[in-house]
């Protein structure tokens, strides 16, 4: 039964990821004017913002496909971890809070993915390709 939940865990947030990533990937221009725009009035400077709002739907995109196919799961989850607190950071510098909490409930999978992946993540590609 672990193993089933940790696999719905899995595609859950894969999903979420990847969907976030697939839907900014073809607007990218358009996504970073709208996150520039956002962090105008923020601390972060433009510098920085700019650069991010290019990387985050690659990465979205790329840590929700291999958490769908199950590739280099932990790697996958930790990297998505990463990115959610990044995002985090940046949500609390715009004092947007209504945010906060999708994001958080982003890293508690990514914190619940991390810790069973050893034990639990037997229906992916790793195992196909990396068997121990």
């Amino acid at each position: 039964m672990e193993q089933i939940t940790f696999l719905l865990l899995r595609l859950a947030i894969g999903a979420s990821m990847f969907g976030h990533g697939l839907v900014r990937l073809p607007k990218l221009s358009a996504f970073s004017n709208w996150m520039a725009g956002t962090f105008e009035k923020s601390i972060l400077p433009k510098v920085l913002v700019i650069p991010f709002s290019y990387v985050l739907p690659l990465a979205e995109f790329s840590v929700g496909l291999l958490l769908l196919i199950g590739l280099f799961t932990k790697q996958a989850s930790v990297i998505g971890g990463l990115v959610m607190f990044i995002l985090i950071f940046g949500t609390c510098m715009i004092e947007n809070w209504e945010a906060l909490p999708s994001q958080l409930i982003h890293v508690v999978f990514f914190a619940l993915l991390i810790q069973y992946v050893e034990s639990s993540n037997v229906m992916a590609l790793d195992n196909i390709l990396f068997k121990k």
